[in-house]
């Protein structure tokens, strides 16, 4: 059975399948957040401090199957095997790339292997709320541990009446039902039955909460 080249080389504890050093493992492995004990101004320096690769200006030559998916509940699998280790998770999400025909990759310098996508690479699953009404902001955790502070480069989008975040680069967070939930409630309680919230000056539309 063959095996995933970003894999090998993350066993190696490399982050290339050529024998360089990744300049992006300075977080791994990491501290998982605690979105619950963080002020904005936390969540504003974890954003800044996630140094991701640059794999929107990545052309590279080689392409295959990285023979992975990413299943619509957020889980990771290789060859039908559920990766599990959060930090192999992290890792491989700041490689993700959505290309303009929807296609997504795990994208390095020298290659960008396919990964199947069955609905949003992300899931989002913590939420925090700071602030009233138009002075509100909402903070994310991604199931890869991501901070997303949703707002005018992060909007909310609603797909067949769900709500998803934008991650970036065409990349997106699926909200999970109790973060959906606890949307809902924040809307009920101050948007008169119009269900919308606020975040970081923006108004989103946030779906029927029937």
């Amino acid at each position: 059975m063959s095996r995933c080249p970003l894999r090998e080389g993350w066993d190696r504890g490399l982050g290339f399948d050529d024998g360089r050093v990744s300049p992006y493992r300075h977080d791994m492995p990491y501290d998982a957040p605690d979105l619950a004990k963080l002020s904005l101004t936390d969540i504003a320096e974890l954003v800044a401090a996630r140094k991701l690769p640059p794999v929107e200006s990545w052309q590279p030559e080689n392409s295959g199957d990285s023979e992975m998916r990413i299943a619509a509940d957020g889980k990771w699998y290789h060859q039908g095997g559920e990766i599990t280790r959060p930090a192999m998770i992290r890792a491989f999400s700041g490689l993700l790339r959505r290309d303009a025909d929807g296609s997504h990759w795990l994208v390095t310098p020298q290659q960008k292997l396919a990964i199947e996508v069955e609905d949003a690479p992300f899931i989002a699953v913590e939420l925090q709320s700071a602030g009233e009404s138009e002075n509100r902001t909402l903070a994310f955790r991604l199931n890869s541990d991501d901070l997303v502070v949703a707002g005018p480069e992060h909007k909310i989008e609603l797909r067949d009446a769900l709500p998803y975040l934008h991650v970036r680069g065409g990349l997106w967070a699926k909200m999970a039902r109790p973060v959906y939930y606890e949307l809902a409630e924040i809307a009920l309680a101050e948007s008169s039955g119009t269900h919308r919230v606020w975040s970081d000056g923006v108004d989103f539309a946030i779906g029927s909460l029937a």
